[in-house]
């Protein structure tokens, strides 16, 4: 710090002196502080925002021609960060309750994976049942995970004809697996007669 021509001290590396510096703390942080905290729902972030906003002030080494500026400049800092805080708070709380929902101990039976091999065997034969243009958009679009436009530059054809052609591969194959499937439940549904 260093004396102005004044007497008063100036904050070192900035233009405002002390005084000015704390007239606008004074006024200022009760507004910034109610600002943050109506946003950000958090009495310690609110106080924490507050204080970056005013530190960044300091750190810009910004003047404005009275506090009422510099006040209003903090407070749109201060709103910007709250929201920037808020957003990344919903976003924490969403990735946490998708952790905590899925369950990673997945245990599977004999009976399931056998169910799941022969499942996965019948469609890989249906699939291959269909013809070449139909098989190629369907694995792209639910293999690869390609968007339509992504296919059609592919294959060099237009997007509408690759919705057309998915659309008709999906019933294609559903009309190959149909069988499949009524022959399943016919089974269980006659075990279940005979347990029943």
């Amino acid at each position: 710090m260093f004396l102005v021509n004044n007497g008063e001290k100036q904050i070192s590396g900035s233009g405002m002196t002390d005084a000015r510096f704390r007239k606008l703390y004074d006024s200022a942080f009760p507004i910034l502080y109610k600002v943050a905290y109506r946003i950000a729902n958090s009495a310690e972030a609110a106080e924490d925002l507050c204080h970056d906003a005013l530190f960044r002030l300091h750190e810009k080494k910004m003047e404005f021609p009275n506090n009422e500026e510099a006040t209003y400049w903090l407070i749109r800092v201060v709103k910007n960060a709250a929201l920037n805080y808020s957003k990344r708070k919903e976003r924490e709380r969403r990735a946490y309750q998708r952790a905590f929902k899925e369950d990673v101990r997945k245990t599977e039976t004999g009976e399931s994976e056998l169910v799941k091999k022969e499942t996965q065997s019948e469609v890989l034969a249906a699939l291959a049942g269909l013809p070449d243009n139909l098989r190629t958009v369907l694995t792209l679009r639910e293999y690869d995970e390609m968007n339509y436009k992504e296919i059609g530059r592919t294959l060099g054809i237009s997007e509408g004809n690759v919705k057309v052609r998915v659309f008709r591969a999906r019933e294609r194959l559903a009309a190959l697996l149909n069988p499949v499937i009524n022959a399943g439940s016919g089974v269980q549904n006659e075990g279940r007669l005979e347990n029943g």
